[in-house]
């Protein structure tokens, strides 16, 4: 089993010295989705919802969740990012996939940034439709990839996605 980074032999918690790594190329790909009422979605998709574009404002706050990263979780280091994309797919007549890329030039990586940036997403989806969708669940949010580092490339098989998520789920299908 791997070592936690953030607590010393003592078992107090501190924050991480990357002052002697190296910067490399970092890249954090995520992942996660919302389900929904289909007409929710529909409502979503054609742009009529009252308070005006869902997705537009949902892909502002995750890129702004990935840029205040570590203003938010204690342990996680300030981080000039290179770059922040966020989609929005749907998966189904139901199910809202969001999915976040994040890259930096640094001495660590970039996960939590592209974790950070899907669950904002999404929950800001959620804060838009919460009127008009209470039934809403967000689920299945997971690291795809990350790319650099001294653990280097890393994959998720996506055959362990929880259960219960993507096409598999009944959550929020009528």
């Amino acid at each position: 089993m791997a070592k936690l980074t953030h607590f010393n032999a003592a078992g107090d918690v501190h924050m991480v010295d990357v002052g002697a790594k190296a910067a490399t190329s970092r890249q954090a790909i995520a992942a996660g989705q919302i389900a929904m009422q289909p007409p929710t979605l529909a409502m979503i998709r054609a742009g009529s919802h009252a308070k005006g574009d869902v997705l537009g404002i949902a892909r502002i706050a995750a890129i702004m969740a990935a840029k205040r990263t570590a203003d938010l979780i204690p342990l996680c280091h300030p981080l000039a990012l290179t770059h922040v994309e966020v989609a929005f797919t749907p998966l189904s007549e139901s199910v809202l996939e969001c999915r976040a890329i994040v890259e930096t030039q640094g001495r660590t990586g970039v996960e939590m940034e592209a974790l950070c940036a899907v669950q904002l997403g999404l929950l800001t989806v959620y804060d838009m439709c919460k009127a008009v969708d209470r039934s809403m669940v967000i689920d299945a949010v997971r690291l795809l990839e990350k790319r650099g580092g001294r653990s280097g490339h890393w994959r998720r098989e996506e055959a362990s996605v929880p259960a219960g998520s993507e096409a598999g789920s009944d959550v929020g299908r009528s």
